[in-house]
């Protein structure tokens, strides 16, 4: 039974999920340290939010570790890298605090802009100061948008609602993807001297670490107001309070903050031009419910099926794939499964190649999946789409990729050429329809296979009665032939004939059916 840990607080429909699941769930969120480190050995996933550091340390000592779930978006602490070489998975739920999170900013929005929290303070305390605390509208305000994924976007959609012009900055977004959504991109050092307002939607790295800085807040326009509901240390806060004191900013919006807890010392939560929340742009109910529901599905699904969701410690996987390539997506995984059966010797080199351009810009993703495929008939140890490259590198097995025009045959086809030290090997697949995966060709020798189940695979010489043979033996066994295909290329020389067989085939079976005369280079395989 897999054994699973959430060590961080996350809403109780996750641990229902995965107990209905049939796992066996931990729910434990005070842990100390060195109490965590002696029992993470124990368990098969883990489930968390922005508390638990999962570092080096803590993932050294994950001996049956196969997924890690952060139940939100940021994963800064997670080490992805240290996950990764030890062939852990690691999933978020990007999509789970969107709205929430593009909601909280609009509220930092108005909030800075029309003094409510201090107004409710003053009120309070029983004074009445209307003139004290007039604000700015944001009709007609412009807001710079740094960074434009899920959150940027809904924070643009609520921003042109109030009649504001937008611009933004986002090195994947494309122009016209950008002006669909309204806003007008611009290059960062010619954000800076255009907004009244900057919000910030980047993930905290070391590109944007301390992005805007005193040099930057030089170059911005006197009286610009920040929000970060992003990451801290985005925003250098020590750089932010003087600014709010020389009157470059003229207000700040901060929910998230460079350590968490913070510092209480610091002068911004004290400043009276800075509104201050305690990170909880995604602390909504539903939010909450939603992110716990997402992360315990996807371990569900991994766990039950292999599908992956939310990985972010590998490139866009199976759920970002357009439907035809998602079919391309399961021939390859196939393809590596069928070859890594038919090898005896060490592997020297991979080489998928791609006919048909429909395939070419998802190369990467087909070679993960052929590479994941093979070494999982391979291996020992636990292999999936995060450590297979790393395990090929460490073996010194090359992965190529070679992008071709169409097929004279097919339209989209993968090869893939192995070397060992002593032989080539090629094995072509295809997919007939929107589902039908084939193998199309081996070596020279055309064929038509279904990669699925039991198929005896051998080479025989090409003469009356060689099948009947063979299928007198599995006859005798009970073991019914499910199809066949037979590809020759001249008469009367070498042939290859591949069997579908319902049952496995015994080495004992095996080992007649290489007694026969003329049979060559005999594998059984199953997919």
């Amino acid at each position: 039974m897999k054994k699973i840990l959430i060590s961080d607080s996350v809403n109780q429909r996750s641990i229902e999920i995965l107990e209905s699941a049939g796992y066996s769930v931990t729910y434990k969120t005070d842990f100390s340290r060195d109490e965590l480190l002696n029992t993470i050995s124990d368990y098969h996933a883990l489930i968390v939010r922005s508390a638990t550091k999962v570092d080096s340390e803590l993932i050294e000592r994950m001996n049956l570790m196969e997924v890690i779930g952060r139940a939100g978006a940021g994963v800064d602490n997670i080490d992805l890298n240290a996950a990764s070489k030890k062939g852990i998975l690691v999933m978020n739920t990007p999509g789970g605090n969107t709205i929430s999170t593009a909601e909280h900013t609009m509220a930092m929005i108005l909030s800075l802009c029309r003094n409510i929290p201090q107004a409710n303070y003053s009120l309070q305390q029983g004074k009445w100061d209307r003139k004290r605390f007039s604000g700015t509208e944001l009709r007609g305000k412009t807001i710079a948008i740094l960074g434009l994924g899920k959150i940027g976007r809904e924070v643009a959609k609520r921003a042109k609602s109030f009649g504001m012009n937008l611009i933004g900055f986002d090195p994947l977004i494309s122009e016209e993807a950008a002006i669909e959504i309204g806003v007008k991109l611009f290059k960062l050092e010619e954000i800076w001297s255009l907004a009244d307002i900057i919000t910030v939607h980047v993930p905290f790295n070391s590109e944007t670490k301390n992005l805007i800085n005193k040099d930057v807040l030089q170059k911005c326009k006197k009286g610009v107001k920040l929000i970060n509901c992003a990451r801290g240390g985005i925003i250098n806060e020590r750089d932010l309070f003087e600014a709010l004191e020389n009157g470059i900013v003229s207000g700040a919006a901060i929910d998230v903050y460079e350590t968490e807890p913070p510092d209480f010392s610091n002068p911004l939560f004290k400043h009276p031009k800075v509104v201050c929340t305690p990170h909880l742009g995604a602390s909504t109910e539903e939010a909450q419910e939603l992110v716990a529901i997402q992360i315990a599905e996807q371990i569900v699904d991994y766990f039950k099926s292999g599908k992956i969701s939310g990985a972010v410690n590998l490139s866009a996987f199976t759920e970002e794939l357009p439907e035809e390539i998602k079919m391309f997506f399961n021939l390859s995984e196939k393809l590596g499964v069928f070859s890594a059966q038919l090898l005896n010797e060490r592997l020297k080199q991979i080489t998928i190649e791609l006919s048909g351009e429909s395939l070419h810009k998802f190369a990467k993703e087909l070679s993960l999946a052929f590479a994941k495929g093979f070494l999982s008939r391979k291996m020992n140890e636990a292999v999936n789409y995060v450590n297979a490259p790393l395990i090929l590198k460490e073996h010194k097995i090359s992965l190529n990729e070679k992008l071709s025009s169409e097929d004279s045959t097919f339209r989209n086809l993968i090869t893939v050429e192995m070397v060992t030290e002593n032989e080539n090997k090629k094995i072509s697949g295809t997919v007939f329809g929107k589902n039908e995966l084939r193998i199309v060709k081996i070596n020279d020798y055309l064929v038509e296979v279904k990669p699925e189940g039991n198929l005896l695979v051998y080479k025989n010489i090409d003469k009356p009665g060689m099948l009947a043979s063979v299928g007198k033996i599995l006859a005798e066994k009970n073991i019914n032939i499910a199809g066949l295909s037979l590809g020759r290329i001249t008469q009367g020389k070498d042939a290859l004939t591949i069997i579908s067989t319902d049952d496995a085939i015994s080495t004992e079976e095996l080992n007649r059916i290489k007694e026969l005369g003329g049979i060559k280079e005999i594998n059984f395989v199953q997919i």
